[in-house]
């Protein structure tokens, strides 16, 4: 799931996918008659549309938020795992740690092997989970800011050519 969820997210948040080149050079030359409905495909083809359609001000903030909140779909997912996968590999270190000790006495050389073991490959397990997922959602964010900001470039100068 997690594999899934970053390269689909990855292929997402591709710049030519939501902020092409090609809208944002149309757009900075004050040439929005040149993005056309082949454009609204994309994030800022989306948002020239409703420029066009009469969304400025805040009103056309309000609908870049909202495409921003669409592109973040699915990360709450990466980040839960982010979390939990540490979690999970604890419990397995407590469970494993908890078979050490019977109700009496020591326990013998094969339930402590086991004990350990078990302790310590739930951990790693979780471990080798969790690292690779938060590289990802770190990763992740920053692409999101980045095509933040080149959508905060567009809608101010979609701004400035209403004025």
């Amino acid at each position: 799931m997690v594999v899934y969820l970053v390269i689909e997210r990855a292929l997402a948040f591709r710049v030519s996918v939501v902020v092409p080149d090609s809208v944002l050079r149309s757009v900075l030359a004050g040439q929005m008659d040149q993005v056309g409905v082949a454009d609204s495909e994309s994030v800022a083809g989306r948002l020239v549309q409703r420029w066009k359609d009469g969304a400025s001000g805040e009103v056309l903030k309000a609908w870049a938020r909202s495409e921003l909140v669409r592109l973040q779909r699915g990360l709450h997912l990466l980040d839960s795992v982010v979390a939990a996968a540490p979690l999970l590999g604890l419990l397995g270190t407590v469970t494993g740690l908890a078979t050490l000790f019977p109700e009496q006495g020591l326990p013998d050389s094969q339930t402590l092997t086991r004990g350990v073991g078990l302790a310590l490959s739930t951990t790693m397990m979780g471990l080798c989970i969790a690292i690779p997922a938060l590289v990802a959602a770190n990763w992740l964010g920053r692409r999101l800011e980045i095509l933040s900001s080149r959508l905060d470039v567009l809608v101010e100068a979609l701004e400035s050519r209403r004025r």
